[in-house]
């Protein structure tokens, strides 16, 4: 079982029925991989300011991301619940990106929900090969739960 704790820390409403979608998008992908292992992922919504600061103070860029994930990578304890990691996504880039591709704010929230869990999940995108692979496994668990483009 993988417990996700949801925090919206911007002053903006963002529907339960949002959160509670993206919340099973991140359960989804851990539990398809893991479906022994009992984790916790630590989801939380901000807006571009804290996004970039976060961005600048982990990776060394002071911009505003759409999406940042940090995980703990610890598979070995599927017995005790341990925390996989940590996922923030920016409400403002994903405001932007849902207008640009022409999608609902729905979709993209739990697009990038998937995407960041996928990267909690060792998940890469470096080459064109691991972003088949990613990619692949992002829209096979947003078509599995009915979440189209």
């Amino acid at each position: 079982m993988t417990r996700v704790y949801y925090e919206n820390i911007t002053d903006q409403d963002i529907p339960k029925s949002y959160a509670a979608l993206m919340k099973k998008v991140v359960r989804t992908c851990v539990e398809e991989q893991y479906p022994a292992h009992k984790f916790e992922v630590n989801l939380t919504i901000c807006g571009n300011e804290t996004i970039r600061q976060i961005n600048k103070e982990q990776r060394g860029i002071d911009a505003p991301t759409d999406v940042l994930s940090f995980p703990f990578y610890d598979f070995d304890t599927p017995d005790i619940t341990t925390l996989l990691g940590d996922i923030v996504i920016s409400i403002d880039k994903a405001k932007e990106q849902a207008e640009a591709y022409g999608h609902s704010l729905k979709r993209e929230l739990c697009f990038l929900a998937a995407h960041a869990a996928l990267h909690l999940l060792g998940y890469d995108h470096e080459d064109d090969n691991e972003r088949e692979i990613m990619e692949e496994k992002q829209r096979n668990i947003l078509n599995g739960l009915g979440i189209k483009r």
